[in-house]
């Protein structure tokens, strides 16, 4: 196997491969509130049971909503969703209500947040900690509920083509997933 050859690039903001997501809070009036998150991993907890981790940085009204109401919807962005996501992330809720662009809401099934009809999996969470690091909250949240689009049909959590769920990859820019490559072990073999 050849020796890739890499190079120091220093330790300032980077790419970091991230899947994208759009938050849904509540805003003290009990408007819906949006925005565009992409600082979203998972982490074990007991049993087989995981939470999300979600860091959200600055003062957007997003993380002052899930640190007050301790709940969030969070729903992931497929490619058909990309103008709804830049929109968001273009606009920021103290400069007025983000109805520049029609988009539709529901409720969640399980915790009281809004929910983007348009988004294929949706997770409803709970805020259980909220951890802050400098001018980032990251915040640990129980899964209540997982929505996602019936035409995926999976058997399983884990039985889902991402192929077909089309998600957005962010790494300073937009990206897509082009191919199903296998599973675990189909590789070592």
């Amino acid at each position: 196997m050849e020796k890739k050859v890499r190079k120091s690039i220093g330790t300032g903001w980077s790419m970091a491969v991230q899947p994208a997501f759009i938050i849904g809070t509540c805003n003290e009036d009990e408007t819906d509130n949006f925005a565009p998150i992409t600082w979203v991993s998972a982490t074990g907890t007991d049993g087989d049971h995981y939470m999300l981790v979600i860091s959200m940085f600055g003062t957007k009204r997003t993380k002052l909503n899930a640190l007050r109401d301790r709940k969030l919807s969070v729903n992931l962005v497929s490619r058909d969703m990309l103008p709804l996501m830049d929109y968001f992330g273009t606009h920021r809720a103290e400069n007025g209500k983000k109805d520049g662009m029609a988009y539709a809401v529901s409720r969640g099934e399980k915790v009281d947040v809004p929910v983007l009809d348009e988004s294929p999996w949706v997770y409803e969470c709970e805020v259980e900690k909220a951890v802050g690091t400098g001018a980032s909250s990251t915040f640990f949240c129980p899964i209540r509920n997982v929505q996602c689009d019936a035409r995926l049909n999976p058997e399983n959590t884990f039985d889902v083509d991402l192929t077909k769920l089309d998600p957005v990859i962010y790494s300073g820019k937009y990206h897509s997933i082009g191919a199903y490559l296998g599973e675990i072990g189909d590789f070592s073999k």
